[in-house]
């Protein structure tokens, strides 16, 4: 086989079996036919490329992937982009990989603890659906704020997972940063707020992205309505370089000191890394520093990131 027929030949076989792109995608971003894709995958297949290269990607990861392995102590995987591509089409190829990492995690009777966010509503709204029996859900931090109870936003993100997996679904309608620290330790005494912290240490997959406070664009935490400008100010004298499920933390992944930590309704840091399964969902490069600071953290057992962002975490 010719080199360039089969490089064409693994390309369309990485997009059309790791990334779930459908042959008429990949026709576009080849700029060949249906039928010219069509005969790829027939030629990757009769040539062992796809055995090798897609369906035995623990054998043969990418460099990316085997690196990060090395550095981190994690399983990785990296999300092809093409040239020039968007920030939003960037965002939909990691979510739609991440959702099929995530589907084929889920088992009958899992405990799915959720993190909300632009980055997790994409990776739902991809979810595949999976018979999965006794399978539940829990959005593991508030999302209501002064403009927001963030109800509705939350039960799309929520309803995503049941439609996948028929999942019981259970909100936490609290804030997502309690005004006084006394407020929250109140409400965390109560019965019902008690069931949803119990689902939440219980959980064995937990699925999240990361907020980012440097760079551009700033994640919705940042940008939102959930902080006042005293807020951020003290997140910088912290030296704040992003959270996780609005638990704050700095570059050395570390979450004492940042005296906002005691007003979230996020699980904390020993919370999280007492669950088996911590699949994080990161794309872009404004997430570098929050990346690096969420690996330093111990916090991600599982990583689904972006190309170009894998590069430089590996630098």
């Amino acid at each position: 086989m010719g080199g360039m027929k089969s490089e064409h030949a693994l390309r369309a076989a990485q997009l059309y079996y790791q990334h779930h792109l459908t042959m008429e995608a990949i026709a576009q971003e080849l700029r060949v036919s249906r039928s010219t894709v069509s005969r790829l995958l027939t030629t990757a297949r009769e040539t062992g490329l796809v055995q090798i290269s897609v369906r035995s990607p623990k054998e043969l990861g990418s460099k990316l992937e085997k690196r990060i392995a090395e550095l981190y102590g994690i399983r990785a995987h990296v999300v092809a982009i093409p040239p020039g591509a968007s920030g939003p089409e960037r965002l939909e190829r990691t979510a739609r990989a991440a959702a099929h990492r995530l589907a084929a995690a889920v088992t009958d009777h899992s405990k799915i603890g959720v993190a909300w966010g632009t980055t997790m509503s994409a990776v739902a709204r991809h979810l595949p659906v999976k018979a999965a029996h006794g399978t539940s859900v829990v959005q593991m931090n508030g999302a209501a704020n002064v403009q927001s109870m963030g109800i509705s936003y939350t039960a799309k993100l929520l309803g995503d997972f049941n439609r996948a997996f028929s999942s019981a679904v259970y909100e936490f309608p609290v804030p997502a940063i309690f005004d006084e620290q006394a407020t929250r330790e109140a409400l965390w005494r109560e019965s019902s707020v008690l069931g949803v912290l119990r689902l939440q240490s219980s959980v064995d997959i937990f699925a999240f992205g990361l907020g980012s406070r440097l760079g551009e664009p700033r994640s919705h935490v940042y940008s939102g309505s959930y902080l006042t400008q005293r807020d951020l100010g003290d997140l910088g004298e912290a030296d704040v370089v992003g959270d996780c499920a609005t638990v704050f933390f700095r570059a050395d992944g570390k979450t004492e000191g940042v005296p906002i930590n005691a007003r979230t309704s996020g699980p904390s840091f020993n919370t999280v890394r007492r669950i088996p399964h911590r699949l994080c969902v990161v794309t872009g490069t404004s997430k570098l520093q929050s990346l690096k600071g969420a690996l330093r953290g111990g916090i991600i057992t599982e990583l689904v990131l972006d190309e170009e962002l894998a590069r430089l975490v590996v630098q």
